[in-house]
């Protein structure tokens, strides 16, 4: 299995690349999960997007947000990897190139993200810290997580 990860500006991205992101989110967060909600929020516009492709399908995606544009800090967020491939450790892989994208590209070393509660352990384990109470996000429980 090769993979390859690909950080591209919203501007950077092809039509396909596109297609193919916002199909994946909408299969895992709008229909899997059972969240109706209005992904496409305007800050695609603005943020980079990391794509995780195996063999040249996207198997995982993040969108990494400049600071200002959800929080103060810089973020990671629209966190996927798709159904088929989960299992084979490309979660951990897909955060940590987001994670080296947030310094490299955009300059920060303090990440701020909303978690879904039920991963908190996975992001403990690449270093974010809990602050503050859980909360519902579109019927979802999440916490805000830190990493310096």
């Amino acid at each position: 299995m090769k993979i390859e990860f690909v950080v591209k500006s919203f501007e950077e991205l092809s039509a396909i690349e596109l297609y193919r992101i916002l199909k994946l989110r909408n299969e895992i967060f709008i229909v899997e999960q059972n969240c109706v909600y209005q992904d496409i929020d305007d800050k695609d516009l603005k943020c980079y997007h990391l794509m995780g492709l195996v063999d040249g399908n996207l198997a995982g995606y993040t969108r990494i947000v400049p600071p200002g544009l959800t929080y103060g800090d810089a973020s990671i967020g629209r966190v996927v990897i798709g159904s088929e491939y989960r299992g084979l450790g490309l979660g951990k892989q897909l955060m940590e190139h987001s994670v080296k994208g947030c310094k490299d590209i955009l300059g920060e070393s303090t990440i701020r993200i909303s978690a879904q509660l039920y991963l908190l352990k996975f992001y403990n384990s690449l270093g974010f810290k809990e602050v503050g109470e859980s909360y519902d996000e579109d019927g979802i429980p999440h916490i805000e997580m830190v990493l310096n």
